[in-house]
């Protein structure tokens, strides 16, 4: 059938005009359980919020200047909560190393209360409750005080940093003395308004960094 220039742009016209329909039509009536479906079922509280900076770094558009390059504004940390977060991990650390054969876990969790979060303070005690740990330290009367060394950074993502952090134990146990010495990567995290301790790993290990 031989159509004229007119007659084919009408009909292109009409065929935009019901394929746009047919568009509206699947939109509209679409099931509303085809959004679970791609998500993997979860619902929109269960997915993490972000809890980084409200704000990106201000950037440099200036000049370079070796005397005085200011890093923080390319950063998503500011000078102040990255030496919170430095003083939290070296703490975290020096705590966490810190024990003696007569105290409960109970009181291991008070020195690392408001160091580390909920989540990570309750694996923690709990690894600390151990029957066998608690009577084989109570048999050799077994005391550690440990202090913390910050090596350097491992990793900054937008709502942590990764520190490498070495402890250092003196260990007795029966009136004889030891050291011990062991490095740790430590993930520092926002936690609300603070900073804390998000994960803990032996530095030899490996440690995944961001949370949000």
């Amino acid at each position: 059938m031989n159509l004229s220039d007119r007659q084919r742009r009408f009909l292109f016209a009409g065929l935009v005009v019901v394929l746009a329909v047919i568009g509206v039509y699947l939109t509209v009536a679409a099931p509303d359980g085809d959004g679970e479906k791609e998500t993997g079922g979860r619902s929109a509280a269960a997915v993490p919020s972000a809890t980084g900076p409200a704000s990106p770094p201000p950037g440099i558009s200036s000049a370079v200047d070796p005397n005085s390059f200011d890093i923080y504004r390319l950063l998503p940390f500011s000078q102040r909560e990255f030496a919170t977060a430095a003083d939290v991990a070296q703490r975290f650390v020096a705590a966490h190393g810190t024990y003696r054969y007569d105290e409960g876990p109970q009181t291991y969790a008070q020195r690392l209360s408001g160091l580390v979060t909920d989540d990570l303070l309750t694996e923690l005690v709990r690894g600390e409750s151990s029957p066998g740990q608690l009577e084989e330290r109570r048999r050799r009367q077994e005391v550690a005080e440990c202090t913390a060394t910050l090596d350097r950074v491992r990793d900054i993502e937008d709502n942590s940093i990764i520190f490498l952090v070495t402890g250092k134990q003196q260990v007795t146990r029966g009136g004889q003395k030891s050291e011990n010495s062991r490095q740790w990567a430590v993930t520092v995290a926002r936690d609300g308004g603070a900073m804390r301790v998000y994960a803990v790993a032996p530095a030899d290990e490996g440690q995944a960094g961001d949370t949000g």
